[in-house]
């Protein structure tokens, strides 16, 4: 059998983080098995903290604080460690980034913007540009690579099941130059095309809907219960309540049934692509302007 590598500790905060965690875990005799008994974590997840390939929940570390007898040493890291990566990504959304790595189902709606992982980089540079008008290049820059380097979540074959309802605006009213729209949209329905999501339109006239204050994003997971994060221009928050997760699921369902079906709105998406290809969508603009 071949050696086990040991991991540098010395190589980030994660992997410190994770050395110390296997050290503790082994020093007491038990196995990663043992450790997770009674969370709601697998065993695979825990090995991959310990090989700082995921970041600890505060949940998990309460528990392995427990199992472990180390006096909180592990909930009072987290921060630390969550501190340390995702340095592009907003504070508040690192808990969600690194959730979506271990997700099997994500639903998203998404009332004014493309979902970042579909996003291109002009679209991503103008939203950028939008929210935080003060970032230099180097920070744009890292924060579009930061934002692209999540593109698997939709693009990868064996990335989560998907399902998206966008608002129709999100195709009416382009945020970047009707080339880059045009290329924007096409990308979006490409993806879907190679069935790596489902999309539907929520259309302008559908009226009064769930989720009319604001985006949602439900992640469900095989090792963990769902969760649903919500997010405003400067703030982010993760709902892990189980009983009001399960009010946003089927607030969730109402707006899928109230959206156009599948097909019918890819066809919307690739219709909205091609408008802003061939410049019908300016001239449906200027025509308005002089009407």
């Amino acid at each position: 059998m071949a050696a086990r590598k040991d991991l540098d500790g010395s190589a980030s905060v994660p992997a410190f983080y994770g050395k110390e965690l296997r050290w503790k875990r082994e020093a007491v005799g038990l196995t990663l098995q043992q450790t997770v008994d009674g969370s709601f974590y697998g065993v695979s997840y825990l090995s991959e903290i310990e090989r700082a390939q995921r970041r600890m929940p505060v949940d998990l570390a309460r528990h392995v604080d427990r199992v472990l007898r180390t006096d909180g040493f592990f909930e009072r890291r987290c921060e630390d460690v969550r501190k340390a990566k995702k340095a592009f990504h907003a504070p508040y959304f690192a808990d969600a980034v690194d959730m979506e790595t271990r997700a099997r189902d994500i639903e998203e709606w998404c009332p004014m913007l493309i979902p970042g992982p579909l996003q291109l980089e002009p679209y991503i540079r103008k939203i950028i540009h939008a929210f935080n008008p003060l970032d230099d290049e180097e920070v744009v820059d890292g924060k579009v690579a930061a934002r692209r380097d999540r593109a698997w979540v939709f693009e990868d074959a064996d990335g989560p099941a998907s399902w998206v309802v966008f608002h129709e605006s999100v195709l009416r009213q382009p945020l970047v130059d009707d080339d880059a729209m045009a290329e924007q949209l096409a990308h979006v329905a490409a993806v879907a095309r190679r069935r790596r999501f489902i999309p539907q339109i929520l259309p302008c006239n559908a009226g009064a809907h769930p989720f009319m204050m604001g985006s949602a994003f439900l992640m469900s997971f095989s090792d963990a219960p769902p969760v649903m994060y919500t997010e405003g221009m400067y703030s982010g928050q993760i709902v892990d309540d189980p009983g009001t997760v399960v009010q946003y699921q089927q607030a969730y369902n109402r707006l899928r049934a109230a959206a156009l079906p599948p097909e019918v709105s890819l066809k919307m998406i690739e219709a909205a692509a091609e408008d802003y290809g061939n410049g019908n969508h300016a001239r449906r603009i200027e025509r308005n302007h002089l009407a």
